[in-house]
């Protein structure tokens, strides 16, 4: 099938979910079918990048990514029914390359990620099937609950006008795509469900080191998401202090992995807390060096790839009952689930003096990856959607 797949993003190099998530499944579905993507590209973003993504597509046709946070952007939204969301991702110029293929070229299937890119299709009786990662207003609304006074009445109406533009969006689609079983019922019982998975061969299964005298407890993330930020914050703050008391043989370290690590963020560590901007951009590398992931995810949505390439590696994961959310791990079997901070601190120190634990959440982690999340496995779902719409 010739398949136009249009995205917000282009999918390298692998920072980000979302990144990962389209990357591998256009290199899975590429083997069966001829995909022409076009897509925004960030000025951070390289031709080598573009090359990378052309080696697993038929065609790649990138526009500029205009800046979210400028004045025009804002002024626009404060007069508009587009959310901000909504106003910093319309492109004419995105239209106007999607109409001149449409009209040269006879595709199959036009393939959306993100909704906030549906608005520079232009009309077609193509079917079209739409991934959401996220349902972005909900994300929105988490993050509006703990905003300052001054900030939420201005958060509630732009929520209130991304939940009516993104549900318009589901009902545009002729298919619309969940990344979790919360969010498919929350989109309605007609949405699909394809999770986010992980390269099983990529990110294999560790060797455990016994000998190691300085353990790791990986934080990783891009920290231009609010999620992240979030995350690491109430770390330092909340888990951490407890986590030191506890380490009697102070041998603990907490290893926090990142690009551009806001300045506000390292001035709240210590000399237990190791801030890299350095690191190995291979992940898998990465996990197979740290002990723990502590990923207490409190914003957002979907399914955490830190926490499944963490599993598939063997690195057992802490994390919160909305961090599990899209995985439905089995709690103190395969995964851990804490919610207070006491629990984390807890669990950790516990966890890495139990050799006994610590190898039955390591291998029973990698084997619920291997049978849920399988990226081959994800992809084939996704072909099956498409063979059915033809």
């Amino acid at each position: 099938m010739k398949i136009l797949m249009v995205s917000s993003y282009l999918p390298y190099p692998l920072y980000s979910g979302g990144h990962i998530r389209l990357y591998n499944i256009i290199k899975n579905l590429s083997l069966q079918h001829e995909i022409t993507l076009v897509c925004e590209k960030r000025d951070n973003q390289t031709e080598s990048d573009i090359k990378n993504v052309e080696k697993i597509c038929t065609k790649v046709i990138t526009v500029k990514r205009k800046k979210q946070w400028s004045g025009k952007n804002i002024l626009k939204t404060m007069v508009s029914l587009d959310p901000f969301l909504i106003t910093g991702h319309k492109s004419g110029e995105m239209k106007k390359i999607i109409e001149e293929l449409l009209n040269k070229e006879n595709f199959d299937l036009i393939h959306v990620e993100t909704f906030y890119v549906m608005q520079n299709l232009p009309k077609t009786n193509l079917p079209v099937v739409m991934v959401e990662h996220n349902i972005e207003y909900m994300v929105y609304k988490k993050y509006a609950s703990r905003a300052s006074l001054f900030l939420k009445p201005i958060l509630t109406v732009d929520i209130a006008k991304i939940k009516r533009i993104e549900q318009k969006f589901w009902k545009r689609a002729d298919v619309l795509v969940a990344v979790s079983p919360k969010e498919q019922k929350i989109m309605g019982e007609s949405a699909k469900l394809i999770p986010n998975g992980v390269d099983i061969e990529k990110f294999s299964f560790k060797k455990i080191d016994k000998s190691k005298k300085e353990r790791k407890v990986l934080f990783i993330g891009d920290f231009k998401w609010v999620q992240n930020r979030d995350s690491i914050i109430y770390i330092i703050k909340n888990i951490w202090p407890s986590v030191i008391y506890k380490d009697v043989n102070k041998s603990l370290k907490l290893w926090v992995v990142g690009k551009m690590i806001p300045d506000s963020i390292k001035k709240l560590g210590d000399p237990s807390v190791i801030f890299d901007e350095n690191a190995s951009n291979q992940t898998e590398k990465i996990f197979q060096e740290a002990d723990l992931l502590l990923s207490p995810i409190r914003i957002g949505g979907g399914t955490n790839f830190k926490i499944l390439e963490s599993m598939a590696s063997g690195t057992p994961v802490l994390t919160t009952s909305l961090g599990n959310e899209g995985l439905n791990a089995e709690n103190n079997h395969e995964i851990i689930i804490c919610e207070k901070p006491d629990e984390f601190a807890n669990k950790i120190v516990n966890i890495l003096k139990d050799e006994y634990l610590y190898e039955k959440l390591s291998r029973n982690g990698r084997i619920f990856i291997e049978k849920n999340f399988d990226w081959k496995n994800i992809s084939g779902k996704l072909d099956k959607i498409y063979k059915d719409l033809k």
